[in-house]
C-alpha cells in the first residue's frame, strides 16, 4: 500500500509532538489529584476516607472502562473490515495501549478497599456468612461461592488481565504493520479480534457485577452488565472524538473530515439511545413487578441527597444527545461535536457517581474537593499517558489495507 502518488499533500509519517501546554496542564492535574486524594486519606475523618476510596474506584473504573472501550473499537473495526476508521485508528489504539497501567491501578484499589472494609462492606465483612453470628446474612451468605476475596480478586485480574493482554498486543501489531508492510500483521490482527470480542462481550458483564454491583450485595440486575457496556462503549467514543477534534485543531491529522466526524456522531448518538433502553429497562422492570428486594436500588437512588442527580443523569446522557445529535449537519461540526463529547464525559461520570456512591458513602454523599480533584487527577494521568503513547509513532496507519478507501470516505 505505502503512500499513494495522488495524496501527497499528506504527510503520512506525521507524529504528534507532546510537549508545551498540553504536557504542563496533565502534570497539573496529576498534582492536584494526589493533592485531593491525599487530603481525603489522611484526614483522620472515617466518612471522608470512604468519600475518598468510593472516589478512587469512581474514576479507576471509568478510566479503565474508556482504555477497554479504546481496545473494543479497535477490535470491532478489524472484524467488521471496517475502512472509515483506518485514518484514526491510531487514537483508539492509544487507549488501548495504556488499559494495563489502568488495570493495574483499578486492581490496587479494589484491594485496598477489601482489605480496609471501605469498600465492598455489603459482603465483605465479618460473620456475614456465619450462621451462629449475630451479622448473619441469609442472601450474603447464598451468594459467598460468588462473593469471597479470592475469587473476586482472581476474576478482576483474569479479565483485566486479558483485556491488557489482546490490546497491548493488537496496537503492537498495527505499529509492526508500519514497518514491514504486507498483510501479515493485519490478518494476525483479525483473528486476534475475533477471539477477544467473544472473551470481552461474555465477561464484562461479570465483570461490571463484580466491580460495581457487588457494592450493594442485597440486589442483582441482569440488565447490569450491558447497562455498564453502554456506559463505557459511549464514554469511549466521546473520548476518541474530543482526542481527534483537538489534534485536529492543533493542525494534525489533516485526512480525517467531517465525513469521519459524522460515523463517530452516529455511534455515539446510536448507543446513547442503547444505554437508555437499558437504563430504563432496568429502572422500569423493577418499579412495575414489584419485586421488593430489587426496588431497594431505585430507592436509595430516590432519596433526596440522590433524587435531582438521578433525572439530570437521563437528561445529560439522554435527552442532551437526542437532541444535539439528531441532525445530520450538526455531527459534522468539530465544535459541536467537541462540546457534545465533553457534556456526555461529564454525563457519564454522573452515571458511575450514581452507581457507585449509594453502595458506598450512602448518605454522607459529597462533591467537593475529594470529588473533583480525583477527577482532575484521573483525567491529567489519562491524558498524559494517552498523549505520550500517541507522540511515539505515526498518527496514520500508512500500511493499513484500507487506509486509501478511509481517505475516500464520503457519507
Amino acid at each position: 500500500m505505502g503512500t499513494h502518488n495522488h495524496h501527497h499533500d499528506y504527510n503520512f509519517n506525521e507524529q504528534f509532538k507532546f510537549a508545551g501546554i498540553a504536557k504542563v496542564l496533565s502534570l497539573v492535574a496529576i498534582v492536584v489529584g494526589i493533592a485531593a486524594i491525599a487530603f481525603g486519606l489522611l484526614s483522620g475523618d472515617h466518612i471522608m476516607v470512604e468519600r475518598t476510596y468510593a472516589n478512587l474506584l469512581l474514576m479507576g473504573y471509568y478510566f479503565t472502562c474508556v482504555c477497554a472501550a479504546g481496545a473494543f473499537f479497535v477490535a470491532l473495526q478489524l472484524v467488521t473490515q471496517s475502512a472509515w476508521s483506518a485514518g484514526l485508528i491510531r487514537i483508539p489504539q492509544a487507549m488501548a495501549s495504556i488499559l494495563p497501567i489502568a488495570s493495574i491501578i483499578l486492581l490496587v484499589i479494589v484491594a485496598l478497599g477489601l482489605t480496609t472494609h471501605n469498600l465492598y462492606h455489603h459482603w465483605h465483612a465479618e460473620g456475614l456468612t456465619d450462621p451462629n453470628s449475630p451479622n448473619y446474612d441469609k442472601l450474603v451468605a447464598g451468594k459467598a461461592a460468588f462473593l469471597n476475596v479470592p475469587g473476586f480478586l482472581i476474576r478482576q485480574i483474569l479479565f483485566m488481565g486479558s483485556y491488557s493482554i489482546f490490546a497491548y498486543i493488537l496496537a503492537k501489531l498495527s505499529y509492526n504493520e508500519d514497518l514491514a508492510g504486507g498483510l501479515n500483521s493485519y490478518k494476525k490482527s483479525f483473528k486476534l479480534s475475533a477471539i477477544f470480542l467473544v472473551i470481552f462481550g461474555f465477561t464484562t458483564p461479570i465483570w461490571s457485577f463484580d466491580t460495581i454491583m457487588s457494592l450493594e450485595a442485597h440486589w442483582f440486575s441482569t440488565m447490569f452488565g450491558w447497562y455498564n457496556f453502554a456506559a463505557m462503549w459511549v464514554s469511549g467514543l466521546a473520548v476518541i472524538t474530543v482526542i481527534l477534534i483537538l489534534l485536529k485543531k492543533a493542525g494534525y491529522m489533516s485526512w480525517v473530515n467531517e465525513n469521519h466526524l459524522h460515523d463517530l456522531g452516529k455511534l455515539m448518538f446510536g448507543f446513547s439511545i442503547f444505554w437508555t433502553y437499558v437504563w430504563f429497562a432496568q429502572f422500569m422492570l423493577i418499579y412495575y413487578s414489584n419485586i421488593p428486594e430489587e426496588t431497594v436500588y431505585f430507592y436509595k437512588r430516590w432519596e433526596p441527597e440522590y433524587k435531582p442527580w438521578f433525572w439530570l443523569s437521563i437528561i445529560i446522557n439522554f435527552v442532551a444527545p437526542l437532541l444535539l445529535l439528531v441532525d445530520r449537519d450538526m455531527k459534522r461540526r468539530e465544535n459541536h461535536m467537541l462540546i457534545v463529547a465533553i457534556i456526555l464525559l461529564l454525563g457519564h461520570w454522573l452515571d458511575y457517581y450514581i452507581m457507585i456512591m449509594p453502595g458506598t458513602v450512602d448518605t454522607h454523599r459529597g462533591f467537593g474537593i475529594i470529588e473533583i480533584g480525583t477527577a482532575i487527577g484521573f483525567a491529567g494521568l489519562f491524558t498524559f499517558l494517552v498523549l505520550s503513547k500517541l507522540s511515539k509513532h505515526a498518527l496514520v496507519p500508512k500500511n493499513h489495507p484500507f487506509l486509501d478507501e478511509s481517505l475516500h470516505h464520503q457519507i
